[in-house]
This record gives C-alpha cells, sequence and structure tokens, in this order.
C-alpha cells in the first residue's frame, strides 16, 4: 500500500475542501508546482491531481497549473475533474499524466469509459464517490440512487485498472477513513482499490494497512498532511516497513 499525496486546484491555487463544498475551501499554496514537489521530495511517489474547478464545470480548468507540475517533479500523477471525453483524456496523456480518473462519466456514460479502457490499456482509473453508500457526481453536488459497490463492479467489468472509493462524509474532515465500506467494496472487486477521505493521522494508515490485503493498494491524503497531522515521510516509511 502507498501513501499518495493530493494537490486539490482551484482558481490555480492549491486549496483543501471539507466534504467537497467549493465555498469550505482552505488555500495552501499559490504555488502548487513548488507544492508538487515538495511531496516529491518527502518520500510520494504518486500524486494525485484534482480540478475542482473542472469537476463543477464539466470542463477542464487548471491546465497552466497542471502543466506546471507536470513539469516540476519526475514521479507519476493521476489526474481527475472535469474529463468526460477521449479528447480530454487522451490530451492530458499526451501531456504527461500518467493516468487519469473519470468521475461522473462513469456513471453517465459508461461506453466512454469502456472505450476510453481499449484505446488508453492500464491508464484508466475510477473515481467513486459516495455518501452512505450511495454515488454522487458533479463534484459531489447531486446523489444518485447507484449503490457505488454495483458501480465498482461495473466499471472493473470495463476493463478499469483501479477504482479510488470516496467516503464524502469523512474528506478533509480529519475523523479517520471509513475502513468498513472501503474494504467491503474492494472485496467484491479484483482491481485494486484507493482509499480516500478522512486521513488524519498515522494511526489510520495502520489501521488501513490492517486492510489492505482486502485490495487496497493505496490511500490519498491531503488536509492532514497540509495541516501537520500527518507527517507524509513517516507514512511512506511506515507503508515500507509492511511491505518487508
Amino acid at each position: 500500500m502507498i501513501v499518495i499525496p493530493a494537490i486539490d486546484l482551484k482558481n490555480g491555487q492549491c486549496v483543501r475542501l471539507e466534504q467537497g463544498l467549493m465555498e469550505k475551501d482552505t488555500v495552501y499554496s499559490d504555488d502548487p508546482a513548488a507544492m508538487a514537489r515538495h511531496w516529491q521530495d518527502e518520500g510520494g511517489e504518486l500524486l494525485h491531481l484534482v480540478d475542482l474547478d473542472g469537476a463543477f464545470a464539466g470542463v477542464p480548468k487548471n491546465r497552466t497549473a497542471i502543466q506546471a507540475i507536470v513539469a516540476a517533479v519526475d514521479i507519476p500523477m493521476e489526474l481527475g475533474g472535469g474529463i468526460r471525453d477521449l479528447e480530454t483524456i487522451e490530451a492530458y496523456l499526451e501531456l504527461g499524466i500518467e493516468r487519469v480518473i473519470l468521475g461522473t462519466v462513469a456513471k453517465e456514460n459508461p461506453t466512454l469509459v469502456a472505450e476510453a479502457c481499449r484505446r488508453f490499456p492500464g491508464r484508466i482509473v475510477v473515481g467513486i464517490d459516495a455518501r452512505d453508500g450511495m454515488v454522487a457526481v458533479r463534484g459531489w453536488a447531486e446523489l444518485t440512487a447507484k449503490k457505488a459497490i454495483d458501480l465498482a463492479k461495473e466499471m472493473e467489468d470495463l476493463g478499469v485498472t483501479a477504482i479510488i472509493y470516496t467516503d464524502i462524509a469523512r474528506d478533509g474532515m480529519m475523523q479517520g477513513p471509513n475502513l468498513a465500506a472501503t474494504a467491503a467494496l474492494a472485496r467484491v472487486i479484483s482491481i485494486p482499490v484507493i482509499a480516500s477521505g478522512g486521513v488524519s493521522s498515522l494511526d489510520d494508515i495502520r489501521n488501513l494497512l490492517q486492510i489492505a490485503t482486502a485490495g487496497i493498494a493505496g490511500v490519498i491524503t491531503g488536509k492532514a498532511i497540509y495541516n501537520g497531522s500527518l507527517n507524509l515521510r513517516e507514512a511512506v516509511a511506515l507503508t515500507k516497513k509492511c511491505m518487508i
């Protein structure tokens, strides 16, 4: 299991939200590229980038900042937010993004997901954001009647390489990840699951490591590493130790 630092982009700045609410943002840096270099220097092996403006608008909005991040670091990056057509997927992959994250479109246009997986094998990840086990879309603004577990099964059948599972109620709230829901989802599919939402301390990393055998390949952390309640270097060292 790896620890993945998150960089959420809003108006070209590095921010964090509470429960996905755009009006509840905290700005941590106006230089996302410098922040990306910092997390690489602290041991990050993969960066998780989110174009928050794009997620709400449905089209990319922070390309300049994303380009700067790509140019600043050597580690691979995954990117989500407003990616809803093949042209945008291809453009980001050509830019240097290792893999793209599809969210809203996974629920609304599975045919596109299937085609993306066919054209770009191993480079398509689906982000499933849920509240009380039900899928939310459009930047978490709309709750659907679709169960997260059912969507995960469908996406595995289409050929996606991994699932990022976010419990919206936990995101940015520093209450710990939803271990039960994450493990339950991971157990019903064979592709890797990346946990997201709620990580607040090294104990949360330890707890996730205990259920990693369910199929949890990574954990995304944002607010905790920005406010200092989780030291990224220590978290990475802990996961390395458990791999020995």
